[in-house]
């Protein structure tokens, strides 16, 4: 069966409902019409604005909404989720980066993951037996839709749907994952699925932020991450969880059609990144975030808590 990935180039933002309705429209989506409860679940990992490349844009999750509740009914029960991260509290994201404001202007709800109901789970990947805390509401929402940022990064070369879903664990303290990170990307995608994936590539973060213009949309997220990391200048099958993914019979490269623009249409304004300063840079920051969580306990300090 072909996994439809459709790219759309979103050059005016006034028109974001638009792009929205035709890339759904080119992967001639069939959602029950039942739908009643929505999660949405953007990448909101740091303080950063969507401007810079790190964060989903909360403009396209507001056309996002537009779109569902024109299609499916204003009765949605739809729900922003995030959560917690090793140097990231949601509750502080989601008022800086605009999300607060979105909520109260849509009558939809903020959820942070990490203080829901969850769930303990295990997998396997790898070889590597695994242990997860997930969110039930990812698990039970009629509508579950990953809304990542196409971006990358140094310890797995690329982050989009894959990665964002792993953002989506209960468990704060990510950090410890990082050993095995390619397994444990994989591992949580096995147990969270999504119904549909929307990203963000309208400012994608390579060497520098660039306006790349981009919506991407899909069913599978594995077919979304093969496509993305050709935008990005890469090729796929060197990307260790891709190839775990393949591996683990999860991704078929053969079976991905991609509709709407041309992947070399973006791939060739797309400002790679170069891998020795890149990791370099990561090294660097990954140094700085050690010593965050020994100093403070992997939590934000009593003068932000009471800003």
């Amino acid at each position: 069966m072909a996994k439809i990935v459709c790219l759309v180039e979103a050059k005016d933002r006034n028109e974001l409902e638009n792009y929205v309705s035709k890339a759904l429209g080119l992967l001639d989506l069939k959602l029950n019409k039942k739908v009643r409860t929505v999660v949405i679940k953007p990448n909101l990992c740091y303080y950063w604005s969507a401007a810079t490349g790190y964060t989903t844009d909360p403009r396209l999750v507001e056309a996002t909404v537009n779109v569902l509740r024109e299609n499916y009914g204003q009765h949605l029960d739809i729900k922003i989720a995030e959560a917690d991260a090793s140097a990231m509290r949601t509750k502080h994201a989601f008022q800086m980066l605009g999300y607060t404001k979105l909520a109260e202007d849509k009558g939809i709800d903020l959820v942070n993951l990490s203080t829901d109901p969850i769930e303990e789970t295990k997998v396997t990947v790898n070889g590597l037996e695994l242990s997860y805390q997930i969110p039930k509401l990812l698990v039970e929402a009629d509508l579950f839709l990953n809304m990542p940022k196409l971006k990358v990064m140094s310890e797995v070369t690329i982050t989009c749907a894959l990665k964002n879903l792993f953002g989506a664990m209960a468990y704060p303290r990510k950090l410890e994952y990082h050993p095995h990170l390619n397994e444990a990307i994989i591992g949580i995608c096995t147990i969270l699925r999504p119904h549909l994936t929307i990203v963000d590539g309208l400012v994608a973060l390579g060497r520098v932020p660039s306006r790349l213009n981009l919506i991407m949309a899909g069913e599978d997220p594995f077919s979304i991450d093969w496509t993305a990391a050709q935008i990005m200048g890469y090729n796929p099958s060197k990307i260790k969880f891709l190839r775990i993914a393949i591996k683990e019979g999860l991704l078929d490269p053969k079976s991905i059609t991609v509709l709407g623009e041309n992947i070399e249409k973006f791939a060739k304004i797309f400002p790679r990144n170069n891998y020795l300063t890149s990791r370099i840079a990561y090294g660097l920051q990954l140094s700085l975030l050690k010593i965050y969580n020994r100093v403070i306990s992997d939590s934000i300090s009593k003068a932000f808590e009471e800003s």
